[in-house]
């Protein structure tokens, strides 16, 4: 990939200066806004999934009720490699973001009670940079997650280890990028294959309003478990989440309550493939914090589930918080895109 890019003092102190203006808002609620007009029209087709267990009827897994599945199946191949996911309008749209630098928007048609039944009118464009380029022209395209706030929308790029801010809504698909974050050395210097892979906003009437918290993919060489960061405009504090069994983050997303829930991921040889999603409430998320939160699921090769990247939560009509997970099949024949979709039961 190329160089790295480097804030000077200077622009660095005007970027903090920036973001300081902008920063301190709440999240916005995930409405229904126009997403990706202009922007060029995929065909696809789904298959449903009906059971999360390959060959077994149950519905239930600890706190966690599974609602069914599709996998998308698109004719470009731009679509594929979904990374970052935001529900909207109740769970009938979604943004998401791609690992080569598109953004995908498209509408779910869904049951009473949230179950998938088809992926309608779906839209990709390029992410743009600030001078009207694309990402992938500028060697920054390694696009893992996104987070809606108040202030924007923010993209993390891994391989540069940055994060992106975008007006919201992505209306037309044609929108730059208004800024990049001001970000520490450290986190500059995360490796570049397992750098910054998952992204949250801060939840309102919380300690972490108004900033936005990132966790490293894996961990550093010299270090066992996950390098978590709480970035803000005073400044960026650091935590750490305990890794087991080679299980690397891939995305994180706020529930109502201010819990945050983390998407782990394996995917090797080796251990062949993986999911993990465990529960962190949200008041122990601070500065040198070492957390080990609630395992809620662990799935295997058993299980539907493929190269799991990308969390979306959203509240329904009925006050019940539903999670959706979206894999990135790095658009090769051999994998799938799968959209599944669990509701929280507590």
């Amino acid at each position: 990939m190329g160089a790295e890019r480097r804030l000077s003092a200077g622009s660095f102190a005007l970027a903090a200066a920036f973001l300081s203006t902008f920063w301190f808002a709440a999240p916005v609620a995930a409405g229904a806004p126009e997403l990706l007009s202009d922007a060029q029209p995929v065909k696809a087709r789904t298959r449903s999934i009906d059971t999360f267990r390959i060959g077994l009827a149950d519905t239930t897994f600890g706190k966690l009720t599974f609602l069914g599945g599709l996998e998308l199946i698109a004719a470009d191949r731009k679509v594929g490699g979904l990374s970052g996911l935001i529900s909207l309008d109740g769970g009938s749209a979604f943004l998401a973001v791609t690992d080569n630098g598109h953004w995908v928007s498209g509408r779910i048609v869904q049951t009473a009670d949230g179950k998938p039944t088809e992926i309608e009118d779906l839209r990709f464009a390029p992410l743009l940079g600030a001078d009207g380029k694309t990402l992938d022209a500028r060697w920054g395209h390694d696009t893992e997650a996104l987070t809606l706030s108040g202030s924007g929308l923010y993209v993390t790029a891994e391989t540069r280890n940055d994060i992106y801010r975008y007006p919201w809504p992505i209306s037309t698909g044609k929108e730059r990028m208004i800024g990049e974050v001001a970000l520490p050395q450290d986190i500059r210097d995360l490796p570049r294959n397992t750098g910054l892979e998952a992204l949250a906003a801060g939840p309102e009437d919380s300690p972490l309003a108004g900033k936005l918290v990132a966790v490293a993919e894996s961990a550093p060489s010299d270090l066992h478990d996950l390098s978590g960061f709480i970035i803000g405009p005073d400044g960026t504090e650091r935590f750490t989440i305990r890794r087991y069994e080679r299980f690397d983050a891939t995305d994180a997303a706020f529930l109502p309550g201010g819990d945050m829930i983390l998407v782990e991921r394996r995917f090797s040889l080796r251990d062949l493939i993986g999911l993990r999603l465990r529960r962190f409430k949200g008041a122990d998320i601070a500065a040198g914090a070492v957390l080990e939160g609630e395992l809620l699921l662990e799935a295997d090769f058993n299980s539907q589930i493929d190269n799991m990247e990308a969390l979306g939560i959203h509240t329904n009509e009925n006050g019940e918080t539903i999670l959706t997970l979206v894999s990135d099949n790095n658009r090769s024949i051999l994998q799938r895109t799968l959209f599944l979709r669990f509701r929280l039961e507590d």
